[in-house]
């Protein structure tokens, strides 16, 4: 789900081997890497939306390493462009938060599945902004995206309410993920990917930890191996991989790539959280998946 690098993709044509096989490699890493973030959010003896806080605070000084060996700068935004910035950090922070809370709720696949929904948002809002209507293909993303989404809240609704409600606040952060891609989409063009995550991690930090504190969750952890191992697996090494990958691949190649998410987080939700899924379960996933590849390839 929560994915920036994913923005940074571009319509490059497939590499050439053996370069390829390392970049290949990379992008299937780093979806992986990204999909076992739930696991260490369910671990964290925080707080959900504590986790998150220390997911950015603990990567930021990484973050500001990896600018720099790129030859990123850190400064010179002009005040426009530090609002905007500003804005997208709060919609990146509130997904996270979202997300976080709806990990705790429902299941680890729909988790990763509709935290990933800001593709399909995308799309729509491709459709909004070209004043077009959806063609052949996309209409069947659309299809498919209702018709899976409906089966897997309908199979929430069947085991609690909470479930239902924590899938719903998956697709919240889905949709505020989108915005957040909106919202920064000249300033990506300005400034590397990792110089703006650097301050969409300060502007987002302060919001996660005030929601945090709002909702009376613990902060400080007594174990700290679930919050490093968040923010080295998801925060540096998933986002890292990918923004060495993506930009060497075509989008729908990055959209099926991007299907290993919840395959690897539907396997370690049954191995460690005993989530089992049915078969009505698995065609809503693969509804919805298809959905994601599609949209992907088309919004990017």
């Amino acid at each position: 789900m929560e994915n920036e690098g994913a923005s940074q993709a571009n319509l490059a044509a497939t590499p050439a081997r053996p370069r390829s096989i390392l970049l290949l490699a990379a992008l299937l890493g780093g979806n992986v890497a990204l999909a076992l973030g739930p696991w260490f959010v369910r671990m964290a003896d925080t707080g959900p939306v504590s986790a998150g806080f220390w997911r950015l605070f603990l990567a930021l000084p990484f973050l500001m390493l990896f600018a720099r060996a790129r030859g990123q700068r850190l400064t010179g935004m002009g005040p426009k462009t530090l609002a905007l910035v500003a804005l997208g950090a709060v919609t990146f922070a509130l997904d996270l938060a979202s997300w976080h809370i709806g990990i705790g709720m429902t299941r680890l696949g729909n988790a990763t599945l509709f935290g990933n929904a800001g593709s399909i948002v995308l799309l729509f809002w491709m459709f909004i902004a070209h004043r077009m209507l959806p063609r052949r293909l996309e209409w069947l993303a659309i299809i498919f995206a209702l018709a899976g989404a409906a089966i897997l809240m309908g199979r929430s609704l069947e085991i609690s309410t909470a479930t239902l409600v924590g899938d719903l606040f998956c697709l919240a952060a889905g949709l505020l993920y989108a915005v957040y891609l909106l919202t920064l989409q000249r300033a990506r063009g300005q400034f590397g990917s990792w110089s703006l995550l650097v301050w969409v991690c300060l502007f987002g930090c302060p919001v996660l930890l005030a929601i945090a504190l709002a909702l009376g969750e613990p902060v400080w952890p007594t174990d700290w191996t679930p919050l490093i191992g968040l923010f080295i697996v998801s925060q540096l090494l998933g986002q890292g991989l990918l923004v060495y990958a993506l930009g060497h691949f075509p989008p729908l190649v990055i959209g099926l790539a991007l299907l290993t998410q919840p395959a690897v987080a539907s396997l370690y939700g049954w191995l460690a959280f005993g989530e089992v899924l049915s078969a009505l379960d698995i065609i809503g996933m693969a509804l919805v998946g298809t959905a994601l590849a599609v949209a992907r390839g088309r919004s990017s």
